[in-house]
């Protein structure tokens, strides 16, 4: 478990200043090369620097050392620990931002930072096309070797990190709130899965909530830790689309997932490739588009090809189901990955099968991660499984 040091309760001191944001906190320690240092000049001279009165009489006075040590409790409690801006740790593309973060609370693997970090973000409420999108460019990005980056929000977010999770992969959670306060709620076992495997990150103190006006400040993070930054559905004015704005000031690449013209959810992905982000139909369009250094470091990895590539060798479905295997084939066929199917309707469609076996097969191709179920008995196909997909002809009908 990290412990944290008399060094840490200075920057946790600095970090706490009311008033002191990263514009003036971060040129202030390049200027005094420690936190102790700053804490040791004087109001008049800390004016001097261009500090209002206010600010340079509160860090004179070290007002926040009792609220530091605090910090640094919560800090030993959790097992997190400080990546300051002096750090050899802290991610140089963050170096490079108008307002890098004066410090970063990390809970995980903190050397994560230091490989090709790809963002994926979107909206909090996607459709089942815009799932399966994330789920597979997540997965394969993972496969390949990149490092998911996203903010753990409701919906693209979570499906994201879970994407990277089930490939085996690595994946870093931004947070708008303090790494201790897991927001939300219903993502805990997600975020303690994260710390284990992956990386937790946040640049707000300990046990701070995630409040409406963290998430905008949270996203420059996002969007500045990466390579690029991939969209997945998302309103013309959403925090997805902040986040792609955020991206093209900081000069990383931005890629966006088309959507159905006729979607709301669409409409700030497609703007985006309108005004010129990278075209996304697979994970190689995100490496291919990538800067060099990152795809050369993506290739001396090693790994399994994404699941339906031309490299995949596994077991076929008729392997998996024996002699219903036409039968599951045709129901891939049906499925699609943008519309719930609901169970009564394939029932219908289908000729010689009873409904037991029907439920039997959809469970084992869930199983699989063929197929996924969603609420009111409705299926999707998991996006990027036509391979599976053997022919046969156990449909009276198929979709239009």
């Amino acid at each position: 478990m990290h412990k944290t040091d008399d060094l840490d309760i200075y920057w946790l001191a600095l970090r706490l200043v009311p008033g002191l944001g990263p514009r003036r906190a971060v040129p202030l320690i390049q200027r005094y090369r420690s936190p102790q240092a700053v804490f040791r000049a004087s109001a008049s001279e800390l004016m001097g620097e261009g500090l209002p009165g206010g600010i340079a009489q509160s860090i004179a006075s070290g007002c926040t050392f009792d609220d530091a040590s605090e910090q640094a409790r919560l800090m030993r409690k959790s097992g997190a620990a400080l990546v300051t801006c002096l750090d050899p740790r802290y991610p140089e593309r963050l170096r490079e931002l108008y307002d890098p973060p004066l410090l970063l609370f990390a809970l995980g693997r903190v050397e994560l930072m230091d490989d090709v970090l790809v963002a994926i973000v979107g909206t909090r409420r996607p459709s089942a096309y815009g799932v399966a999108a994330a789920e597979r460019v997540s997965t394969d990005l993972a496969l390949q070797g990149a490092v998911i980056v996203s903010g753990m929000a409701r919906g693209i977010d979570t499906v994201a990190h879970r994407g990277a999770l089930s490939a085996g992969g690595d994946t870093i959670a931004v947070f708008g709130s303090g790494v201790d306060h897991i927001y939300p709620a219903e993502n805990r076992k997600l975020a303690s899965e994260i710390a284990e495997k992956g990386l937790i990150l946040s640049e707000f103190p300990m046990g701070n909530p995630g409040h409406p006006q963290n998430f905008p400040i949270r996203n420059r993070i996002v969007s500045g830790l990466s390579a690029g930054v991939v969209i997945v559905e998302g309103a013309q004015y959403s925090g997805s689309a902040i986040t792609a704005r955020l991206a093209m000031d900081q000069g990383r690449e931005v890629f966006a997932v088309p959507g159905n013209i006729t979607s709301k959810m669409s409409w700030g992905p497609n703007l985006l490739i309108k005004q010129g982000a990278h075209l996304v139909q697979s994970a190689e369009d995100v490496i291919n588009g990538l800067p060099l250094p990152d795809r050369q470091a993506l290739a001396t990895k090693r790994g399994p090809a994404p699941a339906g590539s031309s490299d995949d060798h596994g077991p076929s479905l008729r392997d998996v189901l024996g002699p219903q295997a036409p039968v599951g084939a045709e129901i891939l066929r049906y499925l699609r990955v943008d519309e719930g199917t609901p169970l009564d309707d394939m029932v219908e469609k289908l000729d010689g099968p009873d409904s037991p076996d029907i439920i039997s097969i959809l469970f084992q191709l869930e199983m699989l991660g063929l197929v996924r179920q969603l609420p009111g008995k409705k299926f999707v196909k998991v996006w990027g499984e036509s391979s599976w997909a053997e022919p046969a002809s156990h449909l009276s009908a198929t979709p239009s």
